[in-house]
């Protein structure tokens, strides 16, 4: 089964989506599945996980409604305020939910970098262990300090490193490749094997990026994390603002295409389902 394993649905009149605004015209409408649907069907993916895309307990249960009227969507990644003191009893909540699959905090847009290395509580990052939920990891290269320190606090919590750790393409490999080229070596190599998402990376490139654009980017990618921990992901519809569902598809399939083909079904479907139980 072809997996999707990274994708977002919303609604802007929700009110709750702080970094989506009118100005951004491509991505201020609402998305939901009938909108993804064609695109699915023209690269073969019949299910997907959609991924919060609000810092807000009441979008995750936005999502698990859509989850629960249409079966193409397989899990949600919802989010959970983890430094608070209900942050066990909401997870306790959600978990009765079939397709509730992980958390993920927006570290990205947290002002404070170590956040994730102190402020989340203990007995909430345990409730998650108990109920076999994962954990997705919104980072930059500056974050991966703080996410080590985290994962070797929790070795039994499955972690996903989204977007690649999102290289900053943008730069080129002379400007962009460092630190993050050695913040994936030092996240690859951590006993707990963390995953990571081949997503994300058409937004942090230039425009009309290529293949060889990203080429490098992704070799280094399978060079660390290899095909059983990556899992193909489309961040649609924010892909729109760089790019297109189909083109980023076909690219991942041009850069895995040198792997046996059991890796490549790893990393378009297989690991996804194996690491989000779906």
């Amino acid at each position: 089964m072809n997996i999707d394993s990274h994708q977002h649905y919303w609604d802007p009149s929700r009110g709750d989506y702080g970094w989506l605004k009118p100005d951004m015209k491509p991505l201020y409408r609402i998305f939901g599945p009938d909108d993804l649907a064609p695109l699915r069907d023209a690269v073969g993916v019949q299910k997907t996980v959609v991924v919060q895309a609000a810092p807000t307990v009441d979008e995750t249960r936005y999502l698990l409604d859509l989850a629960r009227r249409d079966d193409s969507i397989a899990g949600v990644v919802g989010w959970v305020p983890l430094d608070s003191p209900d942050a066990a009893k909401i997870i306790d909540e959600l978990a009765r939910e079939p397709k509730f699959k992980a958390v993920r905090p927006m570290l990205q847009d947290l002002p404070d970098d170590t956040w994730i290395e102190h402020a989340p509580r203990k007995d909430a990052i345990e409730r998650l262990i108990e109920h076999d939920l994962a954990f997705d990891a919104l980072i930059f290269a500056r974050h991966v300090p703080s996410l080590i320190r985290f994962v070797e606090r929790y070795p039994a919590l499955r972690v996903v490193v989204d977007h690649g750790a999102k290289p900053p393409i943008r730069d080129g490999v002379d400007g962009g490749w460092q630190p993050w080229a050695d913040g994936i070596a030092q996240l690859a190599a951590l006993p707990q094997r963390l995953f990571c998402k081949l997503s994300g990376l058409a937004t942090e490139a230039k425009e009309n990026w290529t293949d060889e654009t990203l080429k490098p980017y992704v070799a280094h990618l399978i060079e660390h994390f290899g095909a059983a921990r990556l899992m193909w992901g489309s961040d649609w519809p924010v892909l729109d603002l760089n790019g297109s569902y189909t083109g980023w598809h076909s690219t991942a399939k041009n850069l895995t295409s040198h792997l046996e083909k059991a890796e490549q079904d790893a990393i378009f479907g297989a690991n996804a389902r194996a690491f989000y139980r779906l």
